[in-house]
């Protein structure tokens, strides 16, 4: 088995590969099609192969996807892994090439432990990009609005009780035509810039609201399974979605409560077994689960007697919440399976993970 590890900044990618003996080679080409196609040639003379790319889901995604649709077997490597097997190399310093050397090291000492890129199925990828989208426009658009509340504030403390909220659509089209109470150039420029922020934002609530369609839609027609949890409505599937991609091996349960930060940290010492709470992991995913176990304990019986339950045994509110939190984890995982199980185009699996 030859394992290639691949450091992957924005303009050039560098690889090593290595083999049961050392190190085989490396090569450097550019992040383009071409330069891909060049390194998959550089190791067509090793049949048996595995790759690591870091940051394959950010400036390495185009070459993770490139080779992961061509069968090939690809892991994914967090650039924090990176910098601490690098720190442990008895070369010190810092290249692309030392970076990649890492990399190749991590591969071949943990492969079964890292995460496997899978080629995109076109449903999952436009709900990731859709909804990181949504969330961006959403932050924009929060920005904004504090922003035109507090330029309103200047012109009129009271402008509250002329104009409707700021988050409805007649309110953006009353700042749209806003006037500013006073005489003066002053006045003037306050105005202006009201209607400026108005137009702004009334520009991003119409993204939202495309991007919103969009994502209520495929979540109909792809990935209804996971809505039937209760607490889970389009936007937050269409988010578990794009944080989780596409069943992969070696993936379950266990994986997803560590992924989400779910599952807490052994902390033991002298003896003393103890846990704490789990900081790490997707932190995105992680306050989806805390936005389900909120709404559960507000709506769903089951989970309502369920936090009951845990407090009577003497943990407190925020415990029960954890507690309720790792079995959400269970009923995610299976709702999540089931959106693939019942696709007519499963997603395809690794030539040399089949087996």
């Amino acid at each position: 088995m030859i394992w290639i590890g691949v450091d992957a900044p924005k303009r050039l990618h560098a690889a090593v590969a290595l083999g049961p003996e050392g190190r085989l080679g490396h090569k450097t080409v550019p992040n383009t099609a071409g330069g891909w196609t060049a390194l998959l040639t550089w190791t067509s003379a090793w049949p048996e192969r595995v790759w690591a790319i870091e940051g394959s889901g950010a400036l390495g995604r185009g070459l993770a996807q490139f080779l992961a649709e061509r069968g090939e077997r690809v892991h994914e490597v967090s650039p924090k892994w990176t910098a601490q097997r690098r720190r442990t190399m008895r070369k010190p310093g810092k290249s692309d090439r030392l970076d990649a050397h890492a990399v190749a090291q991590l591969l071949r000492e943990e492969a079964d432990a890292l995460p496997l890129v899978l080629p995109e199925e076109s449903a999952a990828a436009s709900v990731e990009l859709w909804s990181r989208l949504r969330d961006d426009v959403v932050a924009d658009m929060t920005r904004l609005r504090n922003r035109l509340h507090a330029l309103l504030l200047l012109c009129d403390p009271q402008y509250h009780r002329r104009l409707p909220k700021l988050t409805t659509q007649g309110g953006l089209r009353a700042c749209q035509a806003y006037t500013a109470p006073g005489p003066g150039a002053l006045a003037r420029a306050r105005e202006q810039a009201v209607r400026q922020l108005a137009a702004q934002l009334a520009l991003l609530a119409r993204q939202e609201r495309e991007l919103r369609a969009n994502l209520e839609r495929t979540v109909t027609e792809r990935f209804a399974a996971l809505t039937a949890i209760e607490g889970v409505g389009s936007l937050v599937a269409a988010a578990l979605v794009a944080e989780l991609g596409a069943p992969r091996p070696g993936f379950g349960v266990p994986q997803l409560a560590a992924l989400a930060g779910v599952a807490p940290l052994e902390a033991s010492s002298a003896g003393t077994v103890r846990h704490r709470l789990n900081r790490l992991g997707n932190r995105r995913l992680n306050s989806l689960f805390y936005h389900i176990a909120i709404v559960q304990a507000r709506l769903y019986p089951p989970a309502q007697a369920y936090l009951a339950r845990r407090q009577q045994e003497g943990h407190t509110a925020k415990e029960a919440r954890r507690a309720l939190k790792r079995q959400l984890v269970r009923r995610v995982w299976r709702h999540w399976q089931a959106c693939w199980s019942a696709s007519p185009v499963a997603p395809p699996i690794p030539r040399s993970c089949a087996a």
